[in-house]
C-alpha cells in the first residue's frame, strides 16, 4: 500500500487548507453558532472541492476532511460529500447522477444521511425489495423517526436507510417530512427527522443500485464486490461514511494537539516552558501516537476502497481508533492547556466538543469493536466453510 497523495489530491488538499485556514477563524466560528458558515460553504463549492471528490476518491476526501477538522470549520462538507456526492455517483442511476450531482457540486443542494438502518424507518411496502415509494409516487411512503441526523437543519436532501437497508433520497421540504432541532455536543446544526408517509426516491431506481455502480467497494459481507443490491449499497455507503468521519476526527485531533504543543511551548511555569516537564512531554507523545493511529487506519480503509478492494473491516478499525483514541487526544488537549482549557470560548474547547461528538456519531468504541469482532468472526467462518 502506498498512501502518497496523487498530484490532484495534493493540490486539492492544499487548496482546502488555504480556504479553511483563511476563513474558519475563531471569530467567524463564534459568529456562526450552530449554523453553517454560508460564506465559507460558498467558497468551498466555488473552488470545486465537492465536485473534485469523484476524481480524487475517498482518500482524497479524507485529506480534505483532515483540513476541515484542524479548524473545526462549520460546514456540512463531510455529510454532503459522503451521503450526497459519493453515494449518488456510485449507486445512483444515470438519470439521478445527471439530475442531482450538479446541485451538490455547486452547493445549491446540501445532503446528509440518516444512518444506520436500525433507525426503524420503513417503506410503505415494509420490504426493501418490494418497491415502496419511489420519486414521490402514490403509496404509503416512508414512516419512522431518526432521533439524530447531523447537519439536518441545513440539508435539502437526506439519504435515508430503512429497516431493510434500502436507501431512499428524501427531500426535507416535502409533505410528510418534519425536521426538529436537536442540541448536540458539537454545534453541527443537527436535527430529528420525522417521516410520516413521506415520498422517497429509491437510490439506484426501483431495483436498487444500477448495473453501472462501482464494483469491489466492499459490502460488509467480506465478498469483495458490490452486489448491485440495496444491501450492498447500504453497506458501501456506511463504510465510506465511517472512513470519512474518521478522517475528520484525525484532523480534529491534530488541531487539538497542535494547539496544545504551541501552548506548552510558550507558557512558562517557574521560569521554564511547560513543554520541558517530562509528564507534559509524555502526554503529548501519547496523543501524537494516537493521532497517527487514527490517520493510518483511515488512510488504509480509504486506499482500499479507491483500489476496489474490500474495506468494511478496515473502515470499522478506523472508526474504532477515531472513537477511542479520539477521546483520549481531545481530553489531553484540554488537560495540557491547564485552566485555559476550561474556558468555553477558547478554540481548543471546540476541538474537545467535536472530538466527543465524532466519538458518539461513530458509535462509541465498545459498540464498534463488538461489530468488528462479529464481522471478523463471520468472515473467518465463511473462509473455513469454503
Amino acid at each position: 500500500m502506498d498512501f502518497t497523495p496523487t498530484e490532484e489530491q495534493s493540490a486539492a488538499q492544499g487548496l482546502a487548507a488555504r480556504i479553511f485556514g483563511d476563513l474558519s477563524t475563531p471569530e467567524r466560528l463564534a459568529a456562526a453558532g450552530t449554523g453553517t458558515d454560508t460564506e465559507l460553504w460558498k467558497e468551498l463549492c466555488a473552488a470545486g472541492l465537492p465536485a473534485a471528490v469523484e476524481d480524487i476518491g475517498l482518500l482524497g476526501l479524507v485529506l480534505l476532511l483532515e483540513e476541515q477538522g484542524r479548524t473545526t470549520a462549520q460546514v456540512p462538507f463531510a455529510a454532503t460529500c459522503v451521503y450526497g456526492v459519493l453515494a449518488v455517483a456510485e449507486h445512483g442511476t444515470v438519470e439521478q447522477r445527471e439530475r442531482l450531482l450538479p446541485d451538490l457540486y455547486d452547493g445549491t443542494a446540501v445532503a446528509t444521511g440518516a444512518f444506520p438502518a436500525r433507525s426503524g424507518v420503513r417503506s410503505g411496502s415494509g420490504s426493501g425489495g418490494g418497491g415502496g415509494v419511489s420519486g414521490g409516487s402514490a403509496g404509503a411512503g416512508l414512516s419512522g423517526v431518526v432521533p439524530y441526523v447531523p447537519w439536518l437543519r441545513d440539508a435539502t436532501h437526506v439519504l435515508v436507510a430503512d429497516a431493510d437497508q434500502c436507501l431512499w433520497i428524501v427531500r426535507t421540504g416535502d409533505v410528510g417530512v418534519t425536521v426538529l432541532p436537536v442540541d448536540t455536543t458539537a454545534p453541527w446544526s443537527a436535527g430529528r427527522l420525522v417521516l410520516d408517509g413521506a415520498p422517497g426516491e429509491r437510490l439506484g431506481g426501483a431495483g436498487g443500485s444500477d448495473g453501472g455502480a462501482r464494483t469491489g467497494t466492499g459490502t460488509g459481507t467480506g465478498t469483495g464486490t458490490a452486489t448491485g443490491t440495496s444491501v450492498g449499497a447500504y453497506a458501501s455507503v456506511l463504510a465510506a461514511g465511517r472512513t470519512a468521519f474518521a478522517g475528520l476526527q484525525a484532523g480534529v485531533c491534530a488541531g487539538s494537539l497542535a494547539r496544545a504543543v504551541e501552548h506548552t511551548a510558550t507558557r512558562e511555569q517557574f521560569g521554564r516552558p511547560l513543554s520541558t516537564n517530562q509528564a507534559v512531554l509524555l502526554r503529548a507523545a501519547d496523543a501524537h501516537m494516537d493521532v497517527e493511529a487514527i490517520r493510518v487506519t483511515t488512510y488504509e480503509a480509504a486506499w482500499r476502497r479507491d483500489h476496489q478492494l474490500t474495506y468494511s473491516t478496515q473502515a470499522l478499525t478506523a472508526a474504532w481508533w477515531a472513537s477511542e483514541a479520539g477521546k483520549r487526544v481531545v481530553h489531553a488537549g484540554q488537560h495540557l492547556h491547564g485552566g485555559t482549557g476550561a474556558d468555553l470560548d477558547h478554540p481548543v474547547h471546540r476541538h474537545f466538543l467535536w472530538g466527543r461528538q465524532l466519538d458518539a456519531y461513530l458509535g462509541c468504541g465498545s459498540e464498534v469493536l463488538q461489530e468488528l469482532g462479529l464481522l471478523l468472526t463471520g468472515t473467518a467462518e465463511e473462509r473455513e466453510a469454503s
